[in-house]
């Protein structure tokens, strides 16, 4: 990619206007257009175990129900009775209201009951009974199952699709989404590994600063000095000139993200000899990130809550042989990305704040930043040129 433009300054390029990091009309265009459009990571499928096992989930105001089919599969519905529309349950089917407790809901593996007038649907969506109707008459219960939403898996992670219909016409899976992702991370055990920490984050940043922050490191050795003490390459040429695809490479003697870039956790048996001493990071568009060491992954994903907040959960995985050994404590790598997180979390804040100013236009890309530039092509394309 070239680093001049005709609308930069010299080398420098321009950002997306401020309006699309501060704009709730730009945010509704982008829940439509991408985030109810493309595959978006929800979770992990160590998440939903067993059969009737669900989660209800809010997606850009959407709700969301997955659940743990009698087959074992996963599967994804609006949580939206076809009836009147009543929500089929809540996390805790506990109300707000005087904390009644309502009669409906995921019944196990046997179904989903609306709690209003008891249509009950079958875990895969179909629609099983609904009370004082018979089947003729201009009735048929295979109208009216529950609204779908795409589920695909990869790497033990489930994506949701909210229109699927339209991804299935247009021939848009989960595969091609990733694309290189897949071979380049392929050594790494992701389906096998386990959650042994979770930390969530509310960042008062829009989700756009976010991605860009975690697409560049020109920022690295300013903000992340303890990061930078373990890989010094995030710091060197202002971070320019990184092989993400080869990985970068620790100092001397460090092979993973803790404070002393050691571990006494064996290394993933499927890697590579580079992989067992370099650290990599992959940026799955719209709200995915995944930042994987030799022993451990730390897996982002982003919950865009407004035009101006972000809602970012991490998750801490281990292999679990490793967990299973009565020494093992994710303390070193939880405590340490913890660390560089928060530190993330305070420097989009501040480029939020900035962004809010009445001077502010648009920023600029270095040449250093070209990978962050993906975010204005990746928006534009889906949103329309900018304006």
């Amino acid at each position: 990619m070239s680093t001049t433009n005709q609308n930069g300054t010299g080398p420098l390029q321009k950002s997306l206007p401020s309006s699309y990091y501060l704009s709730e009309e730009i945010y509704a265009r982008e829940k439509e257009r991408i985030f109810c459009r493309e595959w978006f990571c929800a979770g992990r499928e160590e998440q939903l175990p067993n059969p009737g096992d669900f989660l209800v989930l809010d997606v850009v105001g959407e709700s969301i129900l997955v659940v743990r089919t009698k087959d074992g599969d996963l599967r994804a519905h609006y949580n939206v009775c076809r009836h009147r529309g009543a929500q089929l349950c809540t996390s805790t089917m506990v109300e707000d209201h005087a904390n009644v407790k309502l009669k409906g809901g995921v019944l196990g593996p046997n179904g989903i009951r609306c709690p209003y007038h008891q249509w009950t649907y079958a875990l895969d969506g179909r629609l099983l009974h609904a009370p004082h109707f018979l089947e003729g008459n201009g009735f048929s219960k295979s109208d009216f199952s529950l609204h779908p939403v795409g589920l695909e898996t990869w790497g033990g992670f489930f994506f949701l699709n909210l229109t699927p219909g339209e991804a299935a016409k247009e021939r848009r899976t989960l595969q091609q989404q990733l694309g290189g992702i897949i071979s380049r991370v392929q050594r790494y055990p992701l389906s096998a590994l386990r959650t042994a920490a979770k930390i969530a984050y509310d960042v008062q940043a829009n989700w756009k600063v976010i991605v860009e922050n975690y697409n560049e490191c020109y920022h690295c050795g300013g903000v992340h000095p303890e990061l930078c003490e373990i890989v010094p390459a995030f710091r060197d040429q202002g971070g320019g000139q990184l092989n993400w695809d080869g990985g970068i490479p620790h100092r001397d003697g460090a092979f993973t993200f803790t404070f002393s870039g050691t571990t006494k956790r064996a290394a993933f048996q499927t890697l590579n000899e580079d992989e067992k001493v370099r650290h990599k990071g992959e940026l799955i568009y719209p709200n995915f990130m995944l930042s994987l060491a030799s022993d451990h992954v730390a897996a982002f994903t982003l919950w865009p809550k407004s035009a101006q907040g972000t809602r970012v959960n991490c998750e801490f995985l281990f292999h679990p042989d490793e967990m299973k050994k009565t020494d093992f404590a994710p303390k070193d790598a939880v405590e340490f990305w913890d660390l560089v997180n928060r530190q993330d979390w305070a420097i989009c804040k501040r480029v939020q704040q900035g962004m809010n100013s009445r001077v502010h236009e648009f920023g600029y890309y270095a040449p250093m930043e070209d990978l962050s530039a993906d975010i204005r092509r990746y928006v534009t394309e889906r949103l329309g040129p900018e304006k």
